[in-house]
């Protein structure tokens, strides 16, 4: 299966997962980071990467219009995270989601590819409104969400029953 590509930036490129990204995205979800902030997936091996990508990316591109989508750096086509969006049953709306690998934090891609993502939802999604949720210990997550101009709602609990906060963001 071919991959789409979403969203383009001076320095990335956003685009649909494919099961041949397996081996990037089992580095990334057993990331500590990843782990920490986000949770972990229990995927430990690459057939159930792949499986994973199928069910809960593809599946999901091809249902809503939306997914979390891969970043690549356009130099190198080098895989340096996710970003995109997610439909939680514990939301009332569509959710701004992103994680990179640790050696591509800190210099402007995760904000890069966010604005990518939120200009998708606008113009592409026609969405009005977008969520954000964060651990409440992840203070540089917070500090980029204030930069896209996202607004501290509320603390709730998540769908793995943790605490988190949630921001919004008036498109």
């Amino acid at each position: 299966m071919n991959h789409q590509e979403i969203a383009k930036t001076p320095r990335l490129r956003l685009r649909t997962l494919v099961e041949t990204d397996a081996n990037f995205y089992l580095s990334l979800v057993n990331d500590p980071s990843f782990i920490n902030n986000i949770r972990d997936k229990g995927l430990r091996t690459e057939e159930q990467a792949r499986h994973a990508i199928v069910q809960t990316h593809i599946e999901v591109h091809q249902q809503n219009g939306f997914s979390l989508y891969l970043i690549e750096r356009i130099d190198d086509q080098i895989a340096i995270g996710l970003c995109g969006l997610v439909r939680r049953e514990s939301l009332p709306g569509i959710d701004l989601g992103y994680a990179l690998l640790p050696a591509f934090v800190g210099q402007g891609y995760a904000q890069e590819a966010c604005l990518a993502v939120i200009a998708d939802a606008r113009h592409r999604l026609q969405l009005k409104r977008l969520l954000a949720i964060t651990s409440p210990n992840n203070a540089s997550s917070e500090k980029l969400l204030v930069k896209l101009g996202f607004k501290f709602e509320k603390s709730i609990v998540s769908d793995d029953g943790d605490a988190v906060n949630l921001s919004s963001l008036n498109l």
